[in-house]
């Protein structure tokens, strides 16, 4: 931990220009400590644009961290491997790989932690994963053991070869029995943490749905995506005002069981990428999904 006190030559530099100077590293690594709070002036975290003034205490912790992706000893719920992929089913809470500082316990950590052999086709950070699902959302990943595989799974799932079906319960009762949100996803400009439906600097989004059952204050669906947006999901049920249970960033704050999101990955279809035979798998959701079921069921 260093601290120094900025003087009257300094007064109205950039942070981050002051630091690149200062420190000798690059504006990239400096950016990235002032993001994580590991650079602080006066005991708080500012932008890289702060203007600094005379007196200005700056504390500078830890810049440089080790993102070596370490395996980890965390069972995996496989329901096939082979030598060229595997299909795993992931829990609710589990995030998918590492990132913004996050580099443990994910499912990449798990599945380092298990074999040598995986795709690097995504990067160090994503090692056989091809396609994700948030952390809170649970159900089957299609995981890439070789760069090839990996390769032509991606442009099967680019080109809407593989087959999704998804069930969600969310919040209040929809009449109508099937229906097609078609609604454009765009990060939004308040919340960068947050995709939204926009017109601007956005994509397609098409979501359709069939209701599987109702209830008294819910409706459980089945959903079946033709995108592949980021939370589309999770979006486009708060753009038709049914957001789904148990999603507090597009839904009501209060959450039950502390389960999260109740959507759930439950099938998927493809074609295997190298003996090209078509393979099909679904599993149901944890039992804690269940626990809440009954709790709308009874209600």
């Amino acid at each position: 931990m260093e601290e120094l006190v900025i003087e009257a030559k300094d007064s109205c530099k950039r942070l981050d220009i002051f630091l690149v100077e200062y420190l000798k590293e690059s504006r990239n690594l400096i950016l990235k400590a002032i993001k994580n709070g590991n650079i602080l002036v006066n005991d708080k975290i500012v932008k890289g644009g702060y203007s600094l003034k005379t007196g200005d205490r700056i504390t500078i912790g830890q810049l440089k961290v080790d993102n070596t992706i370490k395996g980890e000893d965390i069972p995996l719920d496989i329901l096939y491997e082979d030598d060229d992929i595997m299909v795993v089913n992931k829990k609710s809470g589990m995030v998918v790989h590492p990132g913004n500082g996050n580099y443990e316990h994910t499912l990449v950590n798990a599945l380092i932690g298990y074999t040598d052999d995986l795709s690097d086709e995504g990067g160090s950070e994503r090692v056989g994963i091809v396609h994700r699902i948030d952390k809170d959302t649970s159900g089957i990943l299609l995981i890439a053991k070789t760069n090839k595989a990996h390769k032509i799974l991606s442009d099967d799932f680019k080109n809407k070869r593989i087959k999704r079906k998804y069930i969600a319960l969310v919040h209040g009762v929809i009449n109508t029995n099937k229906g097609k949100i078609n609604a454009p996803i765009g990060r939004s400009k308040t919340d960068r943490k947050k995709m939204c439906i926009t017109d601007e600097n956005s994509k397609v989004a098409v979501t359709n749905f069939t209701v599987l059952e109702r209830y008294n204050k819910a409706t459980l669906l089945e959903l079946i995506l033709e995108t592949g947006r980021t939370h589309q999901i999770r979006v486009h049920m708060e753009y038709i005002k049914h957001p789904v249970v148990n999603d507090p960033v597009y839904g009501y704050k209060k959450v039950i069981n502390n389960y999260g999101q109740m959507l759930h990955a439950e099938y998927l279809g493809f074609n295997h990428p190298i003996t090209h035979k078509f393979m099909e798998f679904e599993v149901k959701p944890e039992k804690e999904f269940y626990e809440i079921l009954e709790m709308f069921k009874n209600s």
